[in-house]
């Protein structure tokens, strides 16, 4: 909540903007693109936000500037906009790629992030080419034709990168230049065989699927489908029609987002998915649910300090945070949130923008996306997946913190999560939704990837995995009346020290409440409990607080802990976890504690009904 000797847009540039119309969303995309142009390179072709790094060259990282508000700015373009200045933007364009140009954006190579920067330009070439090709003379459009095919040319990352070959090729045909369109048809055949059912992909050779599978496998699927029209994008339609509900499970009731996996920075990226879907004319999702999803969500954004203090969108998530960061993550990559302004090419008067928005209906089934390994619940207020089955270590590397970003054992919409700043402070760890094994006292080791990965058609998860090489642990995860429950069975030649936590919830002013097998934190917003459950041992709770900066959402946190020591052997430890706004209804869950869980029986019914989490079959390490 805004301090009240603040105005209330502090940080927050959309604070008074109702985002209940196209108008509404049409200003939302002025009052953050308009700021950045002051940062814009005299030659129009580069954008450079602040001095932060990124593992690429710097040239690549400004060219990320300039090709990233493309995503919101065309489409505004083709719906009418009339305050966008395109004078620098095609000046720019060829001045980038020019390579007798002290701007020029540098060569092209194989997996370069100005590959990445490409598909925009073709995005953009595809909606607007009357604002950034026809003014070019003829020298200038053979240099633009020239850098596009040789990017297009050259070896994109295994992954959902194949898509921006397919997006530079659309743009080149649409403005009548030729190229090897044999290359496209390559990468067509092999972004198939990332396509696991329903509707879920697995983004390259990995086993994860996270927000690429909405905001870019879909997203540029349906942009193809809806722009290019060839039989050969019908695939695109289907699938994104199979896993509409899937998607929707992933926003909470007023718009929340659920905040999982890598490039959180991206932040409303995710809404474009309900964009794209409206562009292909798809209604699995009705026009006014449609609408409902992608308005929330940007209003839940405009409740956020997510700018800085010139409306500039920085790494980070709720807040600037450089610590949740990737190692591609410059300070201009945030722009990828533009993608989420793609309606706003469709006119007024089409059914997305004219239909009534309707409300999120209640949801009080669980979701089971065997898919991805999770089981989502819908609580008021809040999204929470539980999650097994996803990797973050083997072939993973350049992901920062990836146990945090696809290992914890629960993921929300409303509490995010917390990365860990010092693993060689065991006591101060925040393991929010994860549990922690130390042998030292002083490092500690975390869930990181599973062996074995397992769900049943009604919700529980079971995951295999190793803390060290030689502790194993099962680890079975289900919900029960408002609460999820985890049971950990762990075979370990040593005595070992344990913390185990539940979400982290904002500080604020209210009570807490640390006894042996208990603690809950209830503030005038929200109460995080854990309750032990374990049959034969007794954890001392705590309500631990958080290092600053450390959770995604909230700048500073409380998590609720138990911590224990398990002896050498076998030791079965379990906890019920519960989050949830304060209220009334809140609190009448939180008196109806589960039972304790059998691990014997829960052995058996994952041995029984089990199949196998599809993210673990058949995928390259």
């Amino acid at each position: 909540m805004t301090d009240a000797i603040f105005d209330d847009r502090l940080f927050r540039p959309w604070a008074r903007n109702p985002l209940k119309t196209r108008a509404d969303v049409m200003q939302a995309l002025k009052d953050l693109a308009q700021p950045v142009e002051k940062y814009r390179s005299k030659g129009g072709a580069r954008i450079r936000l602040d001095s932060a790094g990124a593992h690429f060259e710097q040239a690549s990282a400004d060219l990320e500037g300039y090709s990233r508000l493309l995503w919101g700015l065309a489409p505004a373009q083709v719906g009418g906009a009339d305050w966008i200045d395109w004078a620098p933007i095609a000046r720019g364009l060829a001045n980038g790629c020019d390579p007798q140009h002290s701007e020029y954006w540098g060569d092209t190579f194989d997996v370069s992030q100005r590959l990445v920067e490409l598909a925009a330009i073709g995005f953009a070439l595809r909606l607007v080419p009357e604002k950034i090709w026809e003014p070019l003379s003829e020298t200038e459009r053979g240099n633009v034709a020239a850098y596009l095919i040789a990017g297009h040319g050259k070896r994109h990352a295994d992954n959902n990168w194949k898509f921006f070959r397919l997006m530079v090729g659309m743009g080149l045909r649409h403005v009548g230049v030729d190229y090897d369109r044999s290359l496209d048809e390559v990468y067509i055949r092999e972004l198939d065989a990332f396509y696991l059912g329903d509707g879920w992909y697995h983004d390259g050779n990995t086993r994860r699927a996270d927000h690429y599978v909405p905001f870019a496998l879909h997203f540029y699927g349906l942009v193809l489908a809806a722009l290019d029209g060839g039989d050969w994008t019908q695939g695109y339609r289907d699938r994104a029609s199979l896993i509409a509900e899937d998607m929707t499970r992933w926003f909470a009731d007023d718009g929340a987002g659920l905040c999982f996996g890598r490039s959180m920075t991206y932040r409303f990226a995710i809404a474009g998915f309900f964009g794209a879907t409206a562009l292909a004319g798809d209604e699995t999702i009705s026009w006014g649910q449609q609408k409902g999803f992608y308005l929330r969500n940007l209003r839940w954004w405009a409740s956020q300090p997510f700018a800085t203090r010139d409306d500039i969108l920085p790494v980070g998530y709720g807040y600037p945070n450089l610590i949740m960061s990737e190692p591609y993550n410059s300070a201009q990559s945030p722009y990828w949130a533009f993608k989420a302004f793609l309606p706003l090419m469709l006119p007024e008067s089409h059914p997305f923008w004219a239909t009534e928005e309707q409300a999120c209906t209640p949801r009080k089934e669980l979701s089971v996306q065997k898919h991805a390994g999770f089981v989502i619940a819908n609580p008021p207020g809040d999204t929470i997946a539980l999650s097994s089955g996803q990797q973050t270590s083997a072939g993973n590397t350049f992901v920062r913190f990836g146990p945090e970003k696809y290992a914890k054992f629960a993921y929300s919409a409303r509490y995010g999560f917390s990365i860990e700043n010092d693993p060689w402070r065991f006591k101060n760890a925040v393991l929010d939704n994860m549990i922690g094994f130390s042998d030292d006292g002083v490092h500690f080791r975390v869930r990181e990837d599973n062996e074995q990965a397992m769900v049943t058609e009604d919700g529980l998860l079971y995951g295999l995995w190793k803390p060290f090489a030689d502790v194993s642990v099962e680890t079975f995860l289900y919900w029960d009346s408002g609460y999820h429950v985890r049971l950990h069975r762990i075979d370990t030649p040593r005595a070992l020290s344990t913390i185990e936590g539940g979400f982290a919830i904002a500080r604020g002013d209210g009570l807490m409440a640390e006894a042996e097998g208990s603690a809950v934190a209830t503030t005038e917003e929200d109460i995080s409990a854990v309750y032990d459950l374990s049959p034969a041992t007794n954890r001392q709770g705590r309500c631990h607080f958080a290092a600053p900066n450390t959770n995604l959402i909230s700048p500073r946190t409380i998590v609720p802990q138990l911590m224990g020591d398990v002896p050498a052997g076998v030791t079965v430890l379990a906890i019920a976890v519960f989050a949830q706004a304060e209220s009334l209804a809140a609190r009448h869950v939180l008196a109806q504690r589960p039972a304790a869980p059998d691990v014997d029986v829960l052995r058996a019914d994952i041995a029984a009904r089990g199949v196998q989490v599809t993210l673990m079959r058949g995928i390259p390490n």
